[in-house]
């Protein structure tokens, strides 16, 4: 005579007598295609970086404060290895870091973007003579900007981890015969004022970017810097219904494509064009031709 036993809260009764327990893997292809763009997105990061550190004392390095620019490159690998986090088994530890981490990097880098468009802006006006900005000049402002920017959203997520941390769970509500293995991110207020603070960050530095595109400097990044925050936006306001809607392990892989394509949009908006004049056009790469462009703003 055959008995019936209630199963245990983490199984599921299926012909195999046991439980299958999903989640994006280093193993799963999908989680191996990931990888791999992230490393080559984090070499060539690397690649960019060597080559700005060769040419850092030529005029088109030097403009826009290079400084911010070298931050900017680091926090840029760091978002590409944190997606790194989001794949495999989750634990308290991965859970905690995948969002928090995030989230942090990513405020350094729009901040350090905000920091170089709020430069550009203040360098350009404070040649006024009557102008009160020229006391704003100099590199301590934009690191001021980085720093109280980047405090913010550091201080959303202790009180994140303080009030109700991420943590992982097993979900078996979302498909019958499996359990999904996931981060359940504890405080979704903290979650989304995370992404929303990231957003605001980005709407201020594409709306000074895009005010300030026009101002005649030969080597203004203005309207690189607009470009990225629009590419950034429209991924991460992309992103939102896409979270919501996805189911299982792909909802990792969502937000991790979310980080790759934002970020290397990032990199190549702002970066690519330098090295295109630093490699292919180095006559574009002169004091004179700074001059120039200075002379034709007066």
């Amino acid at each position: 005579i055959e008995k019936c036993l209630r199963c245990p809260e983490d199984h599921w009764s299926n012909l195999q007598k046991n439980h299958s327990i999903t989640y994006l893997s280093y193993e799963d292809p999908l989680g191996k295609s990931l990888v791999v763009v992230s490393v080559l997105l984090f070499l060539l990061t690397c690649l960019i970086t060597m080559i700005l550190m060769k040419h850092r004392n030529t005029p088109i390095v030097k403009a826009n404060n290079r400084n911010l620019s070298f931050i900017l490159l680091i926090s840029l690998k760091m978002c590409f290895l944190c997606s790194l986090i989001f794949i495999g088994y989750p634990h308290k530890v991965t859970c905690i870091l995948r969002q928090t981490l995030f989230g942090i990097t990513f405020s350094i880098s729009v901040s350090a973007i905000l920091a170089k468009t709020v430069t550009v802006v203040i360098a350009f006006n404070a040649t006024n003579p009557r102008s009160r900005l020229k006391h704003w000049v100099g590199t301590r402002t934009s690191y001021l900007v980085l720093l109280i920017c980047s405090s913010i959203q550091l201080i959303i997520c202790v009180i994140w981890l303080g009030s109700s941390p991420p943590f992982p769970q097993e979900n078996m509500q979302d498909e019958v015969g499996k359990i999904v293995a996931e981060c359940n991110d504890g405080s979704q207020v903290a979650f989304y004022s995370v992404l929303g603070y990231m957003g605001f960050l980005a709407f201020v530095s594409f709306l000074i970017a895009f005010l300030a595109r026009t101002l005649p400097d030969v080597f203004n990044e203005a309207k690189y810097i607009t470009f990225s925050m629009l590419v950034f936006c429209s991924v991460w306001i992309s992103f939102i219904p896409a979270y919501l809607s996805t189911k299982r392990k792909y909802i990792v892989a969502v937000e991790i494509f979310a980080i790759l394509a934002s970020s290397f949009g990032l990199l190549g908006c702002i970066f690519i064009p330098k090295c295109y004049v630093i490699l292919l056009r180095p006559e574009m790469n002169t004091k004179v031709i700074l001059h120039q462009g200075k002379a034709q703003s007066k």
